[in-house]
């Protein structure tokens, strides 16, 4: 309840008191408020607050998207606090609201040239209301300018994300292409990734140990492709991902196990050990919980861990009247011409009056950098 940037702030600070001083009634409290937030309080993007009084959460299941308030800040803050109950519980499903909101709820509070920020990110905008301080679209500064000086901090930390250690595990959690050396009982490890992720989900792993003991490589594999948008009911998958994941090793398939949502290698690692891991990558609908009420009757657009929305000036600036079946197909592809580069959605839907149109959805992050207008992450599923 209350202020949502406060209080997520406050659940980091729960969870570094609750590992430090092994405080059990402190870790007791933020995993209930835990569970809350993503069975009840989170939208698709992983943005946080329902409302614009207060700027606070709302009730059980009070999700508007026109009026949402999903504050940037409260974006970055949870960020903070799943990264800390990861490193509490060591679960992947932490890390997968971080990557949800990272990936959406929060890169969409800055534009792609870094000058204009959102202070609140909506899930609809008609052109009409006013959502950002007054403002239609992005803007480059705020009397209260918390949001565009907490994601200039935010955005350098980011390669703090991608991995962890705890005794002689690795943990890979983002998929970005980047470079480490981790130290493990003094000793180093070169692990590097190669990927176009979250474009495609061709994951190449190297791995460069000396060390003479195994060592345990965990990684995570994302809730999406596991059909879980988030860790709880409140939203879910209308088609299940038959070919979710593979892993090759050196060229081989190798035998894992399982922990926490994360894939288990242990061994001792060689130079230039290489994995290669594919997740697929449909594209999916996503429902919401039958409580959410403006959700109701309507479907959402994903890919990997990208939301989609319609903009009005791909849609005939009439986005609040597609209609998306589920039989419809839906396709993907590459623009590198559009937004700096994106995966774009593309299919043959309809109108409320039952008339064919063509529909194009880009990734939610990316709206709003071709002049105001209309946009909607959530679409009618029939014409009713």
């Amino acid at each position: 309840v209350g202020h949502a940037v406060r209080a997520v702030y406050m659940y980091a600070g729960m969870a570094d008191i609750a590992a430090i001083m092994r405080d059990s009634l402190y870790l007791k409290a933020i995993d209930k408020i835990w569970e809350n937030v993503v069975s009840k309080k989170i939208y698709i993007t992983g943005g946080l607050g329902a409302r614009h009084q207060g700027e606070s959460f709302g009730n059980n299941y009070e999700l508007p998207n026109l009026t949402s308030y999903n504050e940037t800040c409260a974006a970055i803050a949870n960020v903070y606090w799943n990264h800390r109950m990861f490193l509490v519980h060591g679960h992947a499903k932490y890390i997968d609201v971080l990557e949800r909101t990272l990936y959406n709820g929060l890169i969409s509070g800055v534009s792609l040239d870094g000058k204009a920020f959102f202070y609140p990110n909506c899930l609809a905008s008609d052109g009409k209301f006013k959502f950002n301080q007054g403002s239609l679209t992005r803007q480059p500064w705020f009397n209260c300018s918390c949001c565009p000086s907490n994601i200039i901090r935010f955005m350098p930390s980011i390669p703090g994300y991608i991995y962890a250690v705890k005794d002689n595990s690795i943990f890979v959690n983002l998929f970005i292409a980047s470079e480490a050396k981790i130290s493990l009982d003094g000793n180093e490890v070169k692990i590097s990734q190669e990927t176009n992720y979250p474009w495609d989900g061709n994951v190449n792993i190297k791995v460069d140990s000396k060390l003479q003991s195994a060592v345990a490589l965990k990684i995570r594999i994302p809730g999406w492709s596991a059909d879980n948008p988030v860790p709880s009911d409140l939203y879910r998958f209308l088609d299940d991902n038959q070919n979710k994941f593979s892993i090759l090793l050196n060229g081989e398939p190798v035998t894992y196990e399982i922990d926490r949502g994360y894939v288990v290698l242990s061994r001792k690692w060689n130079q230039n050990d290489m994995l290669k891991i594919n997740f697929t990558m449909p594209v999916r609908r996503v429902i919401a919980h039958e409580l959410v009420k403006d959700d109701q009757g309507k479907v959402a657009l994903t890919r990997g861990p990208i939301v989609y929305c319609a903009e009005g000036i791909d849609n005939n600036n009439d986005v609040f009247n597609l209609v998306i079946p589920n039989d419809v197909e839906l396709t993907a592809h590459y623009q590198n011409d559009l937004l700096g580069g994106v995966n774009i959605i593309n299919g043959v839907v309809r109108d409320k009056s039952g008339e064919k149109r063509q529909m194009m959805a880009i990734p939610y992050y990316s709206w709003s950098h071709r002049g105001p207008g209309e946009m909607t992450v959530w679409f009618q599923r029939n014409s009713e």
